[in-house]
């Protein structure tokens, strides 16, 4: 076993979950490698969800995957640990100590060796150093994060419902820093939490009494994707009595106060920070590895690091170059999947003395899902070229499949096909919110 060329892949998110998953199978299962994944969690929830956990409208533990149970079944290995630096000289990489609950150290600082390294620890929120922001805003870059989220608007809606009762002043108002897909779809889903949780006792909170506010930098929300999308989404936004504010920054964020540009002062009790995203800042200080402003590992075009070719990364943490195009991949769930696919490809060929596939990325469109009212969205034509728009029903089952892709790649069919079975009992059997 020692012998075995050693693959070692940090991050279990979306890309680095699904990568492991397809090396165990073809090689570790067979002996021709050994695969390691090392993640700071146990348990894995696909990142586009975790704004639905926040809200309550997906439980997160009959949705995530076990990483030590995953990889008895897929031929790979799996260490607990966050990766704190590398030693390329050595081929190591560095995990640091492990702290229970009470910052007691359960396992020490460790180092793990490779022979080939993948870095894919995805990306945190980028405040861009506005004052407040860490301190007074709620962030959903990770699952602990979405259900501290979940319970203190669980207890939000408590108080208030409260207050309501014995006569008192009772409004909630939340504020949501980001109209990018993250913030835009985060609104939807807490405008049905207000409209369903009085349907479990709340009833004395209404929903017109729960305020949500979007706020976005850009002339429009969602700016990264076509000007028709952010009209529809807009709209969309008006109908669920979502105030929508456009085309100016925050300058600073107070205790229950969000303060603009102009000196707009928007009252707020919760504030979510949803806008732009960065690699982990660890990266940056790795040895001998290029970073770019956002921290993100400059990568060549075959995702190989741009100084060492041992080394590479993919999904959010990289910056990887275009053919006949100055953007780099954009930091999307779909950008990590092709990625996973086409590293899978060069890793077997790397064993197997043969050259790297390089990464051509093919935008496939965008889907906004605005939770249980509707979904818009666009599609892109592989054959004929054209963009095609959708938007109801037929959306909505679009956007349904991608999380089911997402678990056919983790799972295959036939297990997934059980999973979606499960799914339907369960919210058939339990409430539509999560209520604790």
């Amino acid at each position: 076993m020692e012998n075995l060329h050693h693959i070692v892949v940090v991050g279990g998110g979306a890309g680095g979950l699904e990568l492991v998953t397809r090396l165990g199978n073809k090689l570790g299962k067979k002996h021709k490698a050994r695969i390691t994944l090392v993640d700071a969690g146990l348990t894995h929830v696909w990142k586009p969800l975790l704004h639905e956990v926040a809200s309550g409208s997906l439980d997160a533990s009959a949705n995530e995957i076990n990483y030590r149970a995953h990889a008895r079944k897929h031929h790979y290995e799996f260490q607990l640990g966050r990766m704190s630096g590398l030693d390329r000289g050595a081929r190591e990489v560095v995990i640091a100590p492990f702290l229970d609950e009470d910052g007691d150290e359960v396992v020490p600082e460790r180092r793990i060796g490779y022979d080939t390294l993948v870095i894919a620890v995805g990306s945190t929120a980028n405040d861009f150093g506005t004052p407040g922001a860490q301190e007074h805003c709620l962030f959903l870059d990770s699952l602990n994060q979405a259900r501290r989220f979940h319970n203190l608007l669980l207890n939000a809606f408590l108080r208030k419902n409260h207050e309501a009762q014995s006569g008192n002043g009772h409004e909630l108002p939340i504020t949501i820093i980001g109209a990018g897909a993250t913030g835009v779809e985060l609104a939807a889903e807490l405008r049905l939490a207000s409209r369903e949780l009085p349907i479990y006792g709340m009833n004395h909170l209404r929903p017109d009494d729960v305020s949500i506010t979007v706020i976005e930098a850009a002339d429009r929300i969602l700016p990264a994707l076509p000007p028709r999308l952010s009209d529809a989404a807009t709209r969309e936004l008006a109908h669920q009595n979502v105030k929508v504010m456009t085309g100016q920054p925050v300058s600073d964020i107070r205790d229950g106060v969000v303060v603009m540009k102009d000196g707009t002062e928007i009252d707020s009790e919760m504030t979510i920070w949803a806008a732009g995203i960065k690699a982990p800042a660890f990266l940056s200080k790795l040895e001998g590895l290029d970073t770019n402003r956002g921290n993100q590992i400059k990568v060549k075009q075959t995702l190989e690091a741009t100084t060492d070719p041992d080394i590479y990364a993919f999904g959010d943490c990289a910056e990887c170059p275009q053919p006949d195009s100055e953007r780099p991949v954009p930091p999307r769930a779909q950008s990590a999947h092709q990625q996973a696919d086409v590293l899978f490809k060069t890793l077997c060929n790397r064993l197997e003395g043969r050259e790297a596939v390089p990464f051509v990325y093919n935008d496939h469109g965008s889907l906004i899902n605005f939770s249980r009212y509707t979904t818009v969205g666009n599609l892109m034509g592989n054959l004929s070229g054209r963009t095609m728009y959708i938007e109801g029903k037929v959306a909505r089952l679009f956007y349904l499949s991608l999380y089911r892709m997402h678990q056919v790649a983790l799972h295959g069919v036939l297990r997934t096909g059980v999973i979606w079975l499960m799914d339907r009992i369960s919210r058939a059997m339990h409430p539509r919110l999560k209520l604790h």
